[in-house]
């Protein structure tokens, strides 16, 4: 038992989570890890498949308005910046952990990074700070759960407060409006590559690091062994404490870009900012197929989570719906994900 599986050394992480007690039994035909993968297949090309729905009703109710080019756009671009900070809470969920701290952690960069003594940096010092504010926060996270062992809910639970307190206390209260002209420069149509924002640049290229780490690298499959079973992990030569505390590092890197991100997109810094992102994170990572409980998840799962709820709101705020209706359908969409996912994982034991 001081080996891991034979799946786990020759399959990506989408396939490895057979892995663990649960899976130990040998599967009946048609179980197993090839089934799993299709089965996150199929869920992927739901999501494609709900989008294709979204985009045609929207197409449908304000076809003048929601096929523009400009509110496609606008779409991309505020799914950019939610969509890196699920990125990284996409890795935090499957290692088994939960992070409740990144939205406060993209107000914390963002206010930090346009305070007027960072500003007197420049571009660098903007883009410098937001990075290190995150990779700061995610660090303190980290050393908490992994060594503290503090649960990971109290533990960002707590950053989450202080970090939106220290965020207030920095601005007192005011928006920081940001005079860096070659940051503000890439928020405008000119700097569009193709017809395509940079932030959605950005997003692209998280995005693909993210899939290709998740997918192709060591540091991915034991995300995933951890996830699936820490104790197991641990037996492997797997230094779980160690594994654990870079997942939360990657989540305040991922915040730290966000913030940068999010500081060309409004032009300014705000205590407010990343508000609820939490929520939509997770909720994004869920309905993508990434498991609660660790184990199993999907960056393109979680990126497509991502597309759907954005272009739910977009079409509800051209078609002058209430937001509380709006929350409505994004609670109906994530307690339908999760039914799925307990009949998918009953359907795999079975």
């Amino acid at each position: 038992m001081t080996q891991p599986a034979p799946s786990a050394q020759h399959h990506g992480p989408e396939k490895e989570t057979v892995t663990g007690p649960a899976a130990a039994p040998p599967s009946k035909p048609g179980g197993g890890p090839r089934a799993l993968g299709l089965r996150v297949d199929v869920r992927n090309l739901s999501l494609l498949g709900v989008l294709a729905v979204l985009i045609a009703v929207g197409g449908l109710t304000e076809p003048d308005a929601f096929l523009d080019t400009g509110n496609l756009q606008l779409i991309l671009t505020q799914s950019s910046v939610i969509g890196v900070v699920t990125v990284g809470v996409t890795f935090v969920i499957i290692s088994g952990g939960i992070d409740l701290s990144v939205g406060a952690m993209v107000a914390l960069a963002s206010v930090w990074a346009t305070t007027l003594a960072t500003q007197d940096f420049g571009f660098a010092g903007i883009l410098f700070t937001a990075v290190i504010v995150g990779l700061a926060a995610g660090l303190v996270n980290g050393v908490l759960i992994a060594y503290g062992r503090m649960v990971p809910f109290i533990a960002t639970l707590a950053m989450l407060a202080s970090a939106r307190g220290l965020a207030l206390q920095i601005t007192d209260g005011k928006t920081q409006i940001v005079t860096v002209q070659s940051v503000l420069d890439l928020g405008l149509p000119d700097s569009y590559v193709l017809g395509i924002p940079p932030l959605v640049l950005v997003f692209a290229a998280v995005t693909v690091a993210g899939w290709l780490i998740l997918n192709r690298t060591t540091f991915g499959r034991r995300t995933v062994a951890v996830g699936g079973n820490a104790e197991a992990a641990r037996l492997a030569g797997i230094d779980v404490r160690r594994q654990r505390l870079y997942l939360y590092l990657l989540s305040g890197l991922c915040c730290g870009i966000a913030a940068f991100m999010l500081v060309i997109l409004s032009g300014s810094g705000q205590n407010t900012n990343g508000n609820l992102y939490e929520l939509d994170a997770i909720a994004a990572a869920i309905i993508g197929g990434t498991l609660l409980s660790g184990g199993r998840g999907t960056i393109v799962g979680s990126v497509l989570g991502v597309l759907v709820f954005t272009t739910i709101t977009n079409i509800f705020a051209l078609n002058n719906l209430q937001s509380d209706v709006q929350q409505i359908a994004k609670g109906a969409i994530i307690v339908a994900a999760v039914l799925v996912q307990r009949r998918t994982l009953r359907g795999g034991e079975t």
